[in-house]
């Protein structure tokens, strides 16, 4: 397949972003109806500042931001098999081999993923004593990077590779999934990303194995996206709101330290957002989002009955 050069306004390297208009927005101010624009139209990545958590409870400011995302910016879907719309990051102590053990509710690093929806949002209620850190990459820039040093292996990224089924996606009835790191369908890309479950795919002895070139190529991608010169680092602050494409980013946490006292915990409510003005899809991505049609429902897991 062809592999053209991409120029789009999500086309950005590094700190460019942070002199973007649309990356900074008041939350008294925001204009929900811009933003969603540029998630899908623009840079894909937002910040909106000074959702008052100090005026709620716990319990009532992860309602209040579902409310919110489902109110001003679109469709909340499952995180789990048991359907819940909102997911809390923060560490449960589960052990490695835990079932109920996903990145997010641990403490350590996280590699540069996509979650599986159109945009991810993200309240910060309690940051971190040190660390949890987070780094965004534009995937259209990742894009352009690999094209000019590596097409080869750009080729292969735009070829469908096997996704063993999450361990928490129980009312998911088929096994594995396949679909590209980067696609096109109409002329708009989609770039989607989750390599844990690549890699337990290739461990996997019922499943295909990855090839050498499949290996180099994802090696490569988390090489360029891990330059300092093309993603950004920032830290989430209580009331901090941050909204990402995930067609046109990745995003990774880094490692942090928490604070002793519970009530001081690292805590960010999650929200899978399903988005009315969501691109279309390859049909590829059908088996695991249920819809590729632009602004169709989709993502998430679904609930198991």
């Amino acid at each position: 397949m062809e592999t053209p050069l991409l120029n789009h306004p999500a086309v950005w390297r590094g700190s460019e972003l942070f002199a973007r208009p649309d990356w900074i927005h008041k939350f008294e101010t925001a204009d929900w109806l811009a933003i969603r624009n540029s998630l899908e139209n623009g840079s894909g990545a937002v910040l909106v500042r000074g959702f008052p958590v100090d005026d709620f409870s716990r319990d009532e400011a992860r309602a209040g931001f579902l409310e919110l995302c489902r109110e001003r910016l679109g469709t909340p879907v499952s995180q789990n098999d048991a359907g819940d719309l909102v997911f809390d990051v923060a560490d449960s102590g589960f052990k490695s081999d835990d079932p109920r053990a996903r990145g997010p509710n641990t403490k350590k690093k996280l590699s540069f993923h996509t979650d599986r929806c159109d945009v991810i949002a993200f309240l910060c209620w309690r940051q971190a004593k040190t660390g949890g850190e987070n780094e965004i990459v534009s995937s259209m820039t990742l894009y352009n990077r690999i094209r000019e040093q590596r097409p080869d292996l750009l080729k292969i990224l735009c070829q469908p590779f096997v996704y063993k089924r999450h361990t928490v996606d129980l009312g998911n009835e088929k096994p594995y999934c396949e679909q590209p790191v980067f696609s096109f369908c109409d002329g708009h890309f989609a770039a989607n990303f989750l390599r844990v479950l690549i890699d337990r795919a290739d461990s996997d002895p019922d499943l295909p194995n990855l090839s050498a070139a499949q290996k180099e190529a994802m090696d490569f991608l988390e090489e360029v996206a891990g330059d300092p010169e093309i993603h950004v680092r920032f830290r989430q602050e209580p009331g901090d709101i941050l909204l990402l494409n995930n067609w046109v980013t990745l995003h990774r946490r880094s490692a942090f330290e928490d604070h002793a006292e519970p009530e001081k915990k690292r805590c960010l409510f999650r929200v899978w957002l399903s988005m009315p003005n969501s691109r279309p899809l390859d049909p590829m991505f059908e088996d695991n989002y249920g819809a590729v049609e632009a602004g169709a429902i989709r993502g998430g897991m679904r609930a198991r009955t």
